[in-house]
């Protein structure tokens, strides 16, 4: 661990954590930008054309089908366990992430905002009932068995680079319940997150003595937010990621290196 942040993480007790794509790379779920920002790939589904294309919907669950056993397959990394371990040392305030895979949790964080959601999750969009990601993919196998034995390229948060097929053919099961439109339980862009997500993280904020960003360029605002609070909070602000950051004029200690090497030696 480099000894800047080493000394960061000495002066500041109580952290408030916040994690993005760069977190879960390791554990080989690809992420969206490159080391400027910019985006690798076309943007993510939004949530407009999800709720009102049919088309969009059978293309977007067909390339989910391929690409959740990637991302359901996951383990955490020594990124996600060295955080772990901060919060059972009463090291962190809370752990605010933006990914939706589950990951940080399943390496013993206990204090977690999904803030965008978790892809492991699916919601009924007329009668909010919630369905477990897996007892879909297999909803879909059977009613799709032709796509069974597809493979594709991984693309962040369980989609696929699966195209040039014939998505129209693609069957895409109602909710069990009222027959209604089924998400996953994530923020798609377009999408707000939740109020209260976002006050209770904010609330977390001011108890905490110092911000530590780790994975995340900060280009969406639902995460930038965050930086900016802290910044007139006067909390001093770190962050390990590879690249550019929209935050880097704000920050205390830019550390560019993997999340996962840079946290190990914690």
């Amino acid at each position: 661990m480099p000894a800047d942040l080493h000394a960061f993480l000495a002066r500041h007790r109580r952290l408030f954590v916040l994690t993005g794509a760069g977190c879960s790379t390791d554990s080989g779920i690809p992420d969206y930008r490159d080391t400027h920002g910019n985006w690798k790939r076309p943007p993510p589904v939004n949530f407009a054309s999800f709720m009102g294309n049919e088309a969009v919907r059978k293309r977007y669950w067909a390339r989910s089908l391929a690409g959740w056993p990637r991302v359901h397959s996951a383990r955490p990394n020594a990124a996600h366990a060295a955080l772990a371990r901060l919060e059972r040392r009463g090291r962190i305030e809370l752990l605010v992430t933006q990914n939706v895979d589950g990951l940080h949790q399943a390496a013993g964080s206990v204090q977690v905002i999904d803030l965008h959601g978790r892809i492991d999750r699916v919601r009924c969009m007329d009668c909010a009932q919630l369905l477990a990601r897996e007892a879909l993919q297999e909803q879909m196998l059977r009613c799709n068995p032709h796509w069974a034995g597809l493979t594709a390229h991984a693309a962040p948060d369980g989609d696929a680079d699966l195209d040039g097929l014939p998505f129209d053919s693609f069957v895409v099961p109602g909710c069990r319940y009222c027959g209604g439109i089924l998400k996953p339980d994530v923020v798609f862009f377009g999408e707000s997150v939740p109020r209260e997500r976002v006050d209770e993280a904010l609330r977390r904020l001011e108890r905490a003595d110092a911000l530590l960003v780790v994975g995340s360029s900060l280009m969406v605002y639902s995460g930038y937010r965050f930086v900016r609070a802290a910044a007139e909070l006067h909390r001093p602000i770190a962050a390990v990621n590879l690249g550019l950051t929209r935050a880097d004029a704000l920050l205390t200690l830019k550390v560019s290196a993997p999340c996962a090497e840079a946290l190990a030696a914690l």
